[in-house]
């Protein structure tokens, strides 16, 4: 191994959530895991390799980057969301309303039925360059 082989990674990209600052530990996590749970299907490239143990008992690929969490009030989300809009990142959504929901095609039918400006954000997730989705996320802090 060499010391090139030892340097700490530094991703060109970020992915990062963004989760209002009023939600309950339960909603945080699942509205976290909905958010990320796209990305790899539209961007592959941020799946690693399989993993395995030391018996060969394969498990399933991760992001080969972190997912930093940040949280922030009803307004810097709206103001993060429309930011990733203009700057045309790639973005997922989660809306109260989705909360009430029970499956995916009533999800997509809550979210269609309101106007973007309109969307009741609780979490927000951004794909791309690091600066850029930096930028989106101005004004949030790291989720504690």
């Amino acid at each position: 191994m060499t010391a090139a082989d030892d340097a700490p990674v530094r991703f060109d990209t970020k992915i990062a959530v963004l989760l209002r600052d009023d939600l309950e530990t339960w909603q945080r996590l699942n509205v976290t895991a909905f958010l990320v749970s796209g990305l790899g299907t539209e961007f592959p490239e941020v799946i690693g390799e399989p993993y395995a143990d030391a018996e060969d008992t394969v498990y399933l690929p991760m992001f080969r980057q972190p997912v930093l969490v940040f949280q922030g009030s009803r307004e810097t989300l709206v103001t993060a969301h429309g930011r990733a809009l203009s700057r045309g990142l790639p973005r997922s959504v989660f809306t109260s309303d989705l909360f009430a929901t029970g499956n995916d095609r009533d999800n997509r039918a809550a979210v269609r039925a309101v106007p973007s400006g309109q969307l009741d954000l609780v979490g927000l997730a951004v794909y791309g360059p690091r600066i850029a989705v930096d930028r989106v996320l101005k004004g949030a802090r790291m989720h504690p």
